[in-house]
């Protein structure tokens, strides 16, 4: 029989469809990774005036780059401008202030190589912390959401490698459902959700896909999609752009070796991954607040294999026919394969 399952720290319900399984037909038909011709890709090393003035860079020895963080050509939100919050009768309105930016991943336009160095990702997780810390600063914005779109269906719109972080002057609803769930917990019990959630998968390691010394990835409980996999750090913590560089270090191994899985079980997929972590400020009326003890930053992968469908949106469920058990599973084996 089916198992419908909520998950505890969104509140969402997921039916995970085991009598259905996962069919071949019933997987997106997605391209394959775009083999764009790199000599016109604005990403590229020498491409540099294809882009606008860059912000930061990963400054090699010789004067090349690995990482370069440019302002997105296109943004959603601007930096310029006051920030104006007002009711218009029964809706709020919120001027767009806010920063759109690409963290390029790599000179090269390959991506297959930059998941073979480790020591690449841990370059590119130390740019989204560098980031994140000096949008905080601008006291207009609340929020900064790093996300990464690869393939077409993931809505990339570039094949060479990168991420796009939105630093806005609101919290996203996904994340402060989060928040709230998060907080709820802590107040009737005095822990963090997700450290008990992570003794509770590491005791029955079922769902356990791989780990380093400071992070574990799982596939969650409740997973929305086939595949899904969460990564978090072991030790409690609240916000991402505190951990040092032996910490982003362990992570890039293991964030490095879970994409890798992913693209040989599942013959390099489209996926989005996001990064939660703490807001950098809450509303005037949120002044006192436990989130450094309540919440615990992580990383959600989603390979994208099915479209959301009329019950989905109708109903805010998800149905999922990879049990997360079995995923997990498959994830393991081709770790260690």
């Amino acid at each position: 029989m089916n198992d419908l399952r909520k998950d505890p720290v969104s509140g969402r319900w997921v039916i995970i469809a085991k009598e259905q399984m996962l069919k071949k037909e019933d997987v997106v038909e997605y391209p394959k990774p775009l083999e764009t011709d790199s000599k016109s890709c604005p990403f590229c090393a020498g491409h540099e005036n294809m882009t606008p003035p860059e912000i930061w860079r990963w400054a090699n020895p010789d004067g090349s780059w690995s990482v370069r963080v440019v302002p997105n050509k296109f943004p959603v939100l601007r930096v310029e401008g006051n920030l104006d919050r007002r009711g218009e009768g029964v809706f709020d309105h919120v001027t767009g202030i806010g920063a759109h930016e690409i963290i390029v991943e790599t000179p090269n336009h390959d991506y297959l190589s930059l998941q073979e160095d480790g020591e690449q990702m841990f370059r590119i997780l130390t740019a989204y912390k560098i980031r994140l810390e000096d949008l905080k600063n601008d006291t207009r914005l609340r929020y900064g959401l790093i996300f990464k779109n690869f393939g077409g269906e993931a809505g990339a719109h570039l094949p060479h490698p990168h991420t796009q972080l939105i630093a806005m002057p609101v919290i996203p609803k996904h994340v402060k459902e989060e928040l709230v769930n998060c907080k709820m917990y802590y107040e009737l019990k005095e822990r963090c959700l997700i450290c008990d959630i992570l003794l509770e998968e590491l005791e029955r390691d079922i769902r356990i896909v791989g780990e380093t010394e400071q992070y574990v990835a799982w596939s969650p409980y409740a997973a929305r999609f086939p595949f899904e996999t969460w990564i978090i750090p072991k030790n409690h913590s609240a916000c991402f752009s505190l951990e040092n560089d032996k910490s982003l270090r362990d992570l890039g191994i293991l964030f490095n070796r879970i994409l890798q899985a992913l693209r040989r079980v599942l013959e390099s997929p489209p996926y989005n991954y996001i990064l939660h972590t703490r807001p950098f400020a809450f509303s005037p009326r949120h002044k006192q607040t436990t989130i450094d003890d309540d919440f615990h930053w992580h990383i959600e992968i989603i390979p994208r294999l099915m479209k959301i469908a009329g019950f989905e949106w109708g109903s805010g469920f998800y149905i999922n026919p990879t049990s997360p058990e079995e995923a997990a599973h498959v994830l393991r084996e081709a770790l260690t394969g």
